[in-house]
């Protein structure tokens, strides 16, 4: 699969794809601090870098449903650590939570736009230079790597659902959940075992 080459898809087509991977890297970094230690009584200036980062995305052409498409998956995330501070209380507990939130998806978006950008060789490239222990960085590309055995796997098993299940007359959604369920933890156990086949086929091959 092209996928497990650690390599993006995207072309090198933008200013923003040939800018070396550690300004990009460093730049990223600068903008989730700036966003995340700005004060609250300036917190108007946060509009700043999402300026920057909305710039970028144009520059660099991010489609909007790459955005959107994540977003619908890590914001609930983010409002769910943002409610906390309102139950924490204060007088200013809504306006904490605007910020917090507005923080998170500055820095959701950072990244985002850093990955479409960047190889994930080009990052680990740049780890290695900051004398990152290497087995993180391993750790980092191997979990990359199964990210798509779990995809595969996870496409072998909904064809091989779809191909031998009927639904049942009056089977409704909990019966969807049901077998959802059900694949889902064969999903991992499959998973696992090929991760290992995987590994072992490696350390055959003199990988340490």
């Amino acid at each position: 699969m092209n996928e497990t080459r650690l390599k993006t898809s995207h072309p090198s087509s933008s200013l923003i794809h040939r800018l070396p991977a550690m300004l990009k890297l460093t730049l990223a970094v600068t903008i989730v601090l700036w966003a995340a230690m700005w004060p609250m009584t300036f917190a108007p200036w946060l509009a700043l870098p999402a300026g920057i980062v909305l710039v970028a995305s144009l520059i660099a052409r991010v489609p909007a449903g790459y955005i959107l498409k994540r977003l619908l998956w890590l914001e609930p995330i983010v409002l769910g650590t943002a409610l906390l501070s309102v139950l924490h209380g204060g007088p200013y507990r809504w306006l904490g939570f605007v910020i917090l939130v507005s923080r998170s998806t500055i820095a959701l978006l950072t990244m985002m736009v850093l990955s479409y950008t960047t190889s994930i060789s080009d990052l680990l490239g740049v780890l290695r230079w900051f004398r990152v222990p290497s087995l993180l960085i391993t750790t980092i590309a191997l979990a990359y790597r199964y990210i798509f055995v779990l995809a595969d796997e996870s496409l072998r098993m909904r064809r091989a659902r779809a191909s031998r299940t009927l639904v049942p007359r009056g089977g409704g959604r909990r019966w969807q959940w049901r077998i959802i369920s059900g694949l889902i933890g064969r999903l991992f156990v499959r998973a696992s075992e090929r991760a290992d086949r995987i590994y072992a086929a490696m350390c055959a091959r003199g990988w340490r």
